[in-house]
């Protein structure tokens, strides 16, 4: 049997749920739509939101042949026989096809790179779908020849309309006596995805007695789907958007947001040491020399969860996360080493200055390698100023202090050492 998800999918733009920024009255993507020309394009958005339905109902309206390929299941070879069967299509009713791509972001580079011929000669308008940031996810030469149209969760109002219209329109719930007494939980169960509540409310709707009134409530729901209503997936986006802003609201020295965020994915059975991976970069990344102990807690915290385990290593991730929420916050060493990385690729493979190479051999030596090298250790405090970086970039500045009283002292101390040398 099909299902009901499949079964209640909009045939009109005026069925279509949501998204109304894009295909309401005058929105942007409703005028190409109209006037019959539509660019190639990239939904972004989560599950469940109206992406496949969105191509397919472009396709219908504009007369377009239609080609789908899921980057799950396709390869090359897939991708090259839809634009060779598009070509002919054009050849020979001069009609520009659509070749629409699920999940766009899982394809490869060599994959991704396949499409940009029939992309740029039009031979194939592509949409592609995707619940990853298309700016990471899809390759710059592909994402310059695509718009992209990002797709919102559906809100409240259009999910309880979407109940509402499969109990009275769907072929084979309309004739029954079911009311829904409480939305809470379906709603909540369905995070926004439509696919999800449809699917949940079939679920209910098959437990109903032949002729009797069927009421559904929070309670008969919860019961019925068998899990928690928190949604969390763990292989799935919700699984990166919620570690995303449980790093987020560390960095941003919200304590409350990132002890929310870190019970959303414990309560979702997340691997507890994936979370404290996530803490230990942070603490490098984001807290960094303001507050070099928050590397060390964040360590130890890896240490000690491997050691006791949940439910008690909650307790201890807790503990580091609302640390490193209310810690002074510094990225200098993170901006360092990528201004470091940078810098590298655009000088390549500069020599190493004489006096700074190692000398084992006598014919080194000769050389003059490590000729004119001074030890610190020689001299006052330790310290003595000469060249350490190649001859081409010497006095490059890689290392700015951040703006926090640890890295202030540090400032004032380079200042010092290195004046004429650096500009700090």
């Amino acid at each position: 049997m099909t299902p009901l998800a499949e079964r209640m999918r909009p045939q009109t733009l005026a069925e279509y749920v949501g998204q109304q920024h894009l295909v309401g009255e005058g929105a942007v993507l409703r005028q190409s739509i109209e006037r019959g020309k539509i660019p190639s394009f990239i939904l972004w958005g989560p599950p469940g939101v109206g992406k496949t339905t969105l191509a397919q109902l472009i396709a219908k309206l504009l007369d377009k042949p239609f080609y789908q390929l899921s980057a799950i299941n396709s390869g090359v070879k897939d991708i090259r026989e839809a634009i060779e069967n598009a070509d002919k299509q054009n050849l020979f009713k001069q009609k520009g096809a659509i070749l629409f791509i699920d999940e766009i972001h899982r394809f490869s580079k060599s994959q991704q790179d396949a499409l940009l011929g029939a992309v740029e000669k039009g031979i194939v308008t592509l949409i592609g779908a995707t619940t990853e940031n298309p700016s990471f996810e899809v390759i710059p030469a592909l994402l310059s020849r695509c718009q992209v149209y990002v797709l919102q969760p559906l809100n409240k109002e259009e999910l309880i309309g979407l109940v509402d219209r499969a109990l009275a329109e769907d072929e084979l719930l309309k004739d029954q006596d079911i009311r829904i007494e409480e939305y809470e939980a379906l709603l909540l169960y369905s995070g926004g995805d439509a696919r999800r509540l449809l699917n949940a409310l079939e679920l209910i709707a098959n437990y109903r007695e032949a002729g009797k009134p069927f009421r559904v409530t929070n309670a008969l729901v919860r019961e019925l789907i068998q899990q928690n209503a928190a949604l969390y997936d763990k292989t799935g986006e919700q699984h990166y958007d919620i570690i995303s802003a449980f790093i987020k609201s560390m960095r941003g020295s919200d304590p409350n947001a990132a002890v929310y965020w870190l019970a959303r994915m414990l309560d979702g059975g997340e691997d507890i040491e994936f979370i404290a991976r996530r803490m230990v970069i942070l603490a490098s990344e984001d807290v960094g020399l303001a507050n070099p102990n928050a590397l060390l807690l964040a360590t130890t915290t890896m240490d000690a969860i491997r050691m006791i385990g949940m439910p008690e290593a909650r307790i201890i991730l807790s503990q580091c996360a609302v640390y490193l929420a209310t810690s002074p916050k510094s990225n200098s060493a993170y901006m360092a080493i990528n201004e470091a990385m940078s810098l590298v690729k655009q000088t390549g493979s500069l020599p190493v200055p004489l006096h700074l190479r190692n000398a084992p051999t006598q014919l080194m030596k000769e050389l003059n390698y490590g000729s004119g090298y001074r030890y610190a250790h020689d001299f006052e405090g330790n310290f003595v100023q000469q060249d350490n970086l190649p001859e081409a970039i010497d006095g490059k500045v890689l290392y700015e202090p951040g703006a926090n009283p640890s890295e202030e002292r540090v400032r004032a101390k380079l200042r010092e050492d290195w004046k004429g040398k650096y500009s700090y």
